[in-house]
């Protein structure tokens, strides 16, 4: 990998509440809205705002249904969201190395 380079840290991922989204979902199969709020300790509001940058960036899936006439949203990571996620625990590996 060479040289650590802090530019290469994806920063869309490094934010505390999409890293801890992404570290949920990279080893659960699939997740709830309610269950990522609840682990999470953060608002609906705040939460939907970092799904929504993770969704657009294509690292996770997502699926909205009805359930018990309730709105159910549940997430997945997509494998374009693996990859950027191992990644980036490599450069933080790295960053350990280096230390």
């Amino acid at each position: 990998m060479g040289d650590f380079n802090p530019a290469e840290v994806n920063k869309l991922i490094h934010a505390p509440i999409r890293l801890g989204i992404m570290t949920i979902l990279n080893s659960a199969k699939k997740v709830n809205f309610i269950y990522l709020r609840k682990k999470l300790d953060v608002t609906d509001g705040n939460l939907s705002s970092h799904m929504e940058k993770l969704e657009k960036a294509g690292y996770v899936n997502v699926k909205k249904t009805f359930k018990d006439k309730k709105p159910n949203t549940v997430y997945s990571i997509t494998e374009k969201g693996k990859k950027a996620f191992r990644i980036y625990l490599e450069h933080l590996e790295k960053i350990l190395e280096e230390s």
